[in-house]
């Protein structure tokens, strides 16, 4: 089964190029079968980890950033493939 980890954080105000950098040097544990980042507007940072692991195993993920970074906490979603093509 594949699952995919979805890490969100909005950085704080002029701090966006910061906060991706941060989440880009960021070490996990164990080796995930694809990771992904990316920005959006209002300085938001997104990373996508995809894992090939039970639903709800025990997966690392990014940290909470400093506050100083981020302008509340980070969102976290997981979930299950259901198709690819």
């Amino acid at each position: 089964m594949t699952v995919a980890l979805m890490w969100e954080a909005r950085a704080a105000q002029g701090r966006g190029a910061e906060l991706l950098a941060w989440a880009r040097a960021q070490e996990l544990d164990a080796e995930p079968l694809r990771r992904e980042t990316f920005r959006a507007p209002e300085d938001r940072v997104l990373v996508i980890t995809w894992w090939d692991a039970p639903y709800d195993a025990d997966l690392p993920e990014l940290p909470e950033p400093g506050p100083e970074l981020v302008t509340r906490a980070v969102h976290r979603w997981r979930f299950e493939s259901v198709a690819a093509s």
